[in-house]
């Protein structure tokens, strides 16, 4: 069950960027679990990828290929291609060369995405026969289709687009999706996001601002720890549009739409977490540097205890004390550390405050969404992660996921 998140009813199409679905039941059959995105000789295309030492064939192919010109980008859900060895190369190639024959390209012009069950080789006959004739199909409108295509245990498609103004009149249209429930954690937390904008821009001003947008939104979400095998994030520039780069004076109102989409696409996914019912930010501030901000965050966010209080609306705040005690900063001085669940007060200078009262703490904690709020009294620097609760439905999806 989502926590206040709906699908898009429409997403904007990207000029110079078509998708098309197909069939290929790689999992189950009677849905779409195919997906290519087309793009125009004049693209350009930045990707950030999992730092997971397994990483899946296709996401070994893909780095590969991104040397070239990428022109297609081929997902499939249902099976990860991840942990198959020689095979699962051989038939991640064998998908980008059809592809590259359907659409008069190189094979290593083209890059893979899967994302599903790992430890199974593709059905790969079943693949190369659907991915024939997808071409024809391809359609400017066909994000949601897309977005669809490539869910496995989402509940909700997820999307999201913008219209930026870049100055002297003119404006450019970006539009993401993004696939994940599940197995997310940062390092490029099983997720997968393509972002597409009109815009002529270089790779490089292009692979900057995907990195900077990345690591304040897919980079700062955790649901359970776990770093996929199969992560990745791409933004595609078509070219269609207008031309920017870093140093014209739009280029921070870019950077900034798109890490503002990013990080609604990030914040879809963790509300769509296995068995999510709450929806949790956790603000960290007063650290002494970014890195020891996020450090405490994810150390809160990834602990059981604090995740199942959460799901059990109990203001159990020592847990999060506790979590933060143990965080990796070898000086913390805890005279400095306060705790807050949204307004409620509970820690201030390392001690228990004598105005607590645990029944407003449990109304916030009775809420769909909330944030806690830890200061650490070292610096100036903050940061903010977003997670979920642990719920008996996530383990109940995860104990059947192969069934």
């Amino acid at each position: 069950m989502a926590v206040n998140l709906v699908a898009p009813e429409r997403l904007a199409a990207v000029p110079g960027a078509r998708w098309a679905i197909a069939e290929a039941a790689i999992k189950k059959p009677g849905r779409a679990d195919l997906a290519l995105l087309i793009l125009p000789d004049t693209a350009t295309v930045a990707g950030v990828f999992t730092q997971n030492a397994f990483a899946a064939a296709p996401v070994q192919i893909a780095r590969r290929h991104m040397q070239q010109a990428p022109r297609a980008l081929l997902i499939n859900s249902g099976n990860a291609n991840a942990g198959t060895g020689r095979q699962g190369e051989q038939d991640a190639q064998a998908c980008c060369a059809t592809v590259a024959g359907e659409l008069g390209l190189k094979a290593e012009q083209v890059l893979p995405f899967s994302t599903g069950v790992i430890g199974q080789t593709l059905p790969i006959d079943r693949m190369t026969s659907a991915i024939q004739g997808m071409a024809e199909s391809a359609a400017k409108d066909g994000w949601l289709d897309a977005a669809q295509a490539i869910m496995t245990t989402d509940t909700v498609a997820k999307g999201a687009s913008r219209t930026v103004d870049i100055g002297n009149g003119e404006q450019i249209v970006m539009t993401g999706i993004a696939k994940g429930s599940g197995m997310i954690c940062p390092n490029m937390a099983t997720m997968l996001g393509f972002i597409a904008t009109d815009a002529a821009i270089r790779r490089s001003d292009l692979q900057q601002a995907l990195a900077l947008a990345n690591q304040a939104s897919f980079n700062s979400i955790t649901i359970d720890g776990d770093t996929s095998t199969n992560d990745a994030c791409m933004l595609c520039a078509t070219g269609a549009g207008a031309a920017l780069d870093a140093g014209q004076a739009g280029w921070p109102a870019f950077v900034g739409a798109l890490t503002e989409l990013a990080r609604e696409l990030a914040c879809a996914i963790v509300r769509d977490g296995e068995g999510a019912t709450r929806f949790i930010e956790l603000a960290v501030s007063g650290a002494a540097s970014v890195d020891e901000a996020r450090a405490v965050g994810f150390t809160v966010a990834h602990s059981p205890l604090v995740k199942t209080a959460c799901f059990a609306g109990d203001p159990n705040w020592g847990r999060i004390l506790a979590a933060v005690g143990r965080a990796p900063i070898a000086d913390l001085s805890i005279d400095g550390v306060s705790i807050a669940l949204d307004d409620v007060a509970i820690v201030a200078d390392g001690q228990p405050r004598a105005d607590y009262v645990e029944a407003n703490a449990a109304k916030v904690m009775a809420r769909p969404e909330f944030t806690i709020h830890i200061g650490l009294g070292r610096g100036s620097a903050q940061a903010r992660i977003w997670t979920s609760d642990l719920s008996y439905e996530y383990v109940r999806i995860n104990a059947e996921y192969r069934s």
